[in-house]
């Protein structure tokens, strides 16, 4: 026997007691390794870059509630080999929604050097300005209340987020079974589903309103179903006296709302209400109620006579989606102006919760 062979029996020997196996040299050339003994390198490809959003204070992204764990890295900064195939799928469908489109809309017989899906986008955005509803921004919300006030005229600013819109689309747009799956924190809001009578006090309340924010977010649950919806109900958007549905938080913010209530008698609904009212009295404003607590949207009619018997002139309601018919009802009914300032209200008094979200849309408190 030559020293070589005795060798190799030295090492498979010492590789069984060690609980390794031998494998032959017939079985690393069929599972890919080269006959040589030397492995292939398997190429790894570059993780894809992801964009980020920008931050604007019109499309809030979502806030860790406190005591969360902080976000880990994103796909594309993982090196394992598992989420390369993760990072791949993304970069796939990445493409098939944006680039493939673009592909599929080129002509055939032009090629237009250096173009981005951005410009393109950009460009067919401006193109389609003319067809556009205006929103009326911070400032100009802020005025027309303001002169509400002054004139003493009834006035209801209510704002429609993934809640309110998937309460409206029971067994309208979408059966209630698949709204009750993707609408998994509804009861939190106050709804129930399937609750009809929910859907319809909501879609009533909604259409006349004083100012009507929507979202901006193209989420399914958002923007495409707020088109469905007023498609099922025959709403021409140009009809509706429309904003942002953060207009709560632009408000606030941008100090308006601070403004409004200096000087005025104001009226809390609520579950936070009394925290909110405790933090407000302690920075100078007079608070002359509070309304509380708010039990689903099958308690608003009560909450409506119980507000109406204070003598107010602002009210602030956060009290889920039945804040829509609450600020709709209760500025009929007074003659006062109410405002639906949803999470706005539990930042100002400090209270926090697992759905105290600042992307849109928000899940009310």
């Amino acid at each position: 026997m030559t020293s070589q062979a005795t060798a190799a029996i030295h090492r498979s020997a010492a590789l069984q007691r060690a609980g390794g196996s031998v494998r032959s040299s017939s079985a690393r050339t069929r599972s890919g390794a080269a006959p040589s003994g030397r492995k292939r390198r398997r190429k790894r490809r570059p993780a894809a870059r992801l964009r980020p959003a920008p931050r604007k204070w019109r499309r809030r992204r979502s806030r860790a509630a406190a005591g969360a764990a902080a976000p880990g890295p994103s796909p594309a900064e993982r090196s394992e080999p598992g989420d390369e195939r993760y990072v791949e799928g993304f970069r796939d469908g990445v493409f098939a929604g944006g680039e493939r489109l673009l592909e599929d809309h080129l002509p055939a017989d032009l090629l237009i050097p250096n173009l981005t899906l951005e410009e393109v986008l950009t460009a067919g955005v401006q193109a389609l300005r003319p067809r556009g509803v205006p929103l009326l921004g911070p400032e100009g919300v802020y005025e027309e209340i303001e002169r509400m006030l002054t004139e003493r005229q009834p006035y209801a600013l209510v704002r429609l987020g993934d809640g309110e819109l998937l309460t409206m689309a029971q067994d309208i747009v979408l059966p209630a079974d698949e709204v009750r799956k993707a609408g998994h924190f509804l009861s939190y809001a106050g709804v129930d589903v399937p609750d009809l009578r929910a859907r319809d006090e909501v879609a009533a309340a909604f259409r006349i309103a004083s100012r009507i924010g929507v979202p901006l977010s193209r989420r399914p649950h958002y923007q495409p179903l707020l088109f469905a919806l007023w498609n099922a109900f025959g709403i021409q958007a140009e009809e509706l006296p429309l904003t942002f549905s953060t207009i709560n938080y632009a408000l606030y913010e941008q100090g308006y709302l601070n403004r409004l209530m200096a000087g005025r008698r104001l009226l809390l609904i609520g579950n936070v209400a009394p925290p909110l009212a405790q933090v407000l009295l302690a920075q100078g404003v007079q608070v002359v109620g509070t309304v509380s607590p708010v039990q689903g949207i099958n308690d608003l009619h009560r909450v409506v006579e119980e507000a109406a018997a204070y003598d107010f002139d602002l009210a602030l309601v956060a009290a889920g989606i039945a804040a829509v018919p609450i600020c709709v009802h209760l500025a009929g009914r007074t003659g006062k102006v109410a405002i639906d300032i949803g999470h706005q209200a539990n930042i100002v008094a400090g209270v926090r919760g697992s759905f105290v979200r600042r992307e849109e849309p928000d899940i009310r408190s």
